[in-house]
């Protein structure tokens, strides 16, 4: 095995969003550094249930549906959902 090819761990701060502070070991800057996040699980909307909304203008979601729209009709042109209400 090689030797000396491992990064230095060492112990930093890191401060979250909210100020609250912790230490924990990284291999992240020098022994002793402070890292500031920008986004934490206190303040990100997939953590907090945020209102943040799909804003698609001809993006990723438009060109799947495009594309593999298709894949939601039966031979008669209804969707699955509808296929089932009639039964």
């Amino acid at each position: 095995m090689k030797g000396n090819i491992h990064p230095e761990y060492h112990t930093i701060k890191v401060v979250m969003t909210d100020g609250t502070t912790f230490e924990t070991r990284s291999t992240w800057g020098k022994a002793g550094d402070t890292l500031h996040l920008d986004i934490d699980s206190k303040s990100h909307p997939a953590w907090t249930g945020g209102d943040q909304k799909l804003v698609d203008r001809g993006g990723r979601v438009s060109n799947f549906n495009r594309k593999f729209g298709f894949l939601n009709k039966s031979d008669k042109g209804e969707s699955p959902k509808e296929k089932g209400k009639k039964g």
